[in-house]
């Protein structure tokens, strides 16, 4: 945790370096800086395909082995049963709410041209001849891959998701033991791939710069400007989720407002601190229990299951990182595209949970910009300032966990009711 710390702090400050350094090189450098500047860029983008490689085989596996784990949670019991009802249901109100806020607050507070070229300066322009959205028939066509390993090697995201949730739900219907095996395989592949995404983030601050200094050198400062831009737009659709959450708990959970704000006060202030939702589990499940009264059989499931396999922010604040970087490219993705993103969100959603935030930012958020036809290209420089983000990330998510297990809790009896006189 304090190396992912520090390495977001290290990022942050290749970022600034790099677009001063390369805004320097514009104004002052002469002809002789920039293929000086564009031989240290062609490293960042080394460094980008590094990224790009993992994200397939480390999609499909952390899906695989994340459905077979929610399919096995929603198997122990009634509680667990409602507890993953309540989960998949909050997740699609996430990614819902953030197609239609983010698509209104980018309407109201336009990403402007100059400032949109600005980034695009150091990144690679989305490719000519881009193909467009399918019909309805076509896209539900490709909904099956007939070829997966075709489907992975064109980067057809979907048809993979599909995939690789069929073949979970599948595993943990074989007979005892048989399903096992392969999940563990899928599960070596995925801790393979994570090592490997760490050794790349290791070099994030040299790659970072060199792409940073590529955005500086054509754009000059104007970069930073659109970066707060995109900090505010992804904070707020977080924000947004947390607050559904605090509301569906005062009006589902029946939970009185000032009791609500007691218990979740504690937990809060250690999640802004942590920016972990798996830190501040055990405050959780104290505060649920002394403030909340839930009783000690709901907070020992719901809690870790929720910590396990639900972030409530997650589609949401992807979901928003997608639309800015479209609205930057000036694409408009259609109403299939973003069917299929908000599919997409959901699905990986549950795969990337227990994954670091530098690595499950690429590895949730890449897969849904190819859903929606867009470039991957900024995605480095935004991981630079996700910092902001991933606060309001965290505390929506503690927020969502605290309100299902209330939720669930509702219509419970106590595990200790009072005694009559």
């Amino acid at each position: 945790m304090t190396f992912l710390k520090s390495l977001s702090v290290q990022v942050l400050v290749a970022l600034l370096a790099g677009l001063g350094l390369g805004a320097l090189a514009a104004a002052y450098g002469g002809a002789a800086a920039t293929p000086m500047i564009e031989g240290v860029e062609a490293l960042g983008g080394l460094w980008l395909n590094a990224l790009r490689m993992t994200v397939v085989p480390l999609i499909f596996a952390v899906l695989v082995t994340g459905i077979a784990q929610v399919a096995d949670a929603a198997a122990t019991g009634r509680l667990a049963m409602k507890a993953v009802v309540w989960f998949l249901a909050l997740l699609l109100v996430s990614a819902v709410t953030a197609v239609l806020l983010v698509n209104g607050i980018l309407a109201a507070w336009p990403v402007g041209e100059a400032t949109s070229a600005a980034l695009r300066a150091g990144a690679q322009a989305p490719p000519a001849g881009t193909p467009i959205a399918p019909d309805f028939a076509a896209w539900v066509k490709s909904l099956a891959p007939s070829n997966p390993i075709k489907a992975a090697a064109e980067d057809a995201i979907l048809p993979v998701v599909v995939f690789a949730i069929f073949t979970g739900f599948a595993l943990t219907r074989l007979p005892e033991g048989r399903g096992r095996t392969l999940l563990e395989v899928f599960n070596a592949l995925g801790e393979a791939m994570i090592v490997i995404v760490r050794w790349v983030l290791m070099a994030a601050p040299l790659g970072v710069f060199a792409l940073a200094l590529g955005v500086g050198l054509r754009a000059g400062v104007g970069a930073a400007g659109i970066l707060g831009h995109y900090v505010v737009t992804a904070s707020l659709a977080g924000l947004a989720v947390g607050i559904i959450g605090y509301v569906l708990a005062v009006t589902v959970g029946r939970v009185p407002v000032r009791r609500w704000a007691q218990a979740t006060a504690p937990v809060l202030a250690a999640a802004f601190a942590t920016q972990s939702s798996l830190a501040c589990l055990p405050a959780m499940i104290e505060r649920a229990r002394d403030d909340l009264g839930v009783p000690a059989r709901v907070t020992n499931l719901v809690l870790p299951l929720a910590v396990a396999v639900f972030r409530m922010t997650s589609p949401a604040v992807n979901l928003a990182v997608c639309i800015f970087v479209a609205k930057v490219y000036g694409l408009e993705p259609s109403a299939l595209q973003y069917t299929g993103a908000v599919f997409v969100a959901l699905a990986v959603s549950v795969g990337s949970v227990s994954l670091p935030g530098q690595v499950s930012f690429i590895v949730s958020v890449a897969p849904i910009c190819v859903a929606l036809g867009l470039p991957l290209d900024l995605l480095p420089i935004l991981l630079a300032v996700e910092v902001v983000p991933d606060i309001f990330r965290t505390l929506g998510n503690v927020t969502g966990d605290m309100a299902v297990t209330a939720i669930v809790a509702r219509d419970e009896p106590d595990d200790h009711p009072t005694s009559q006189a």
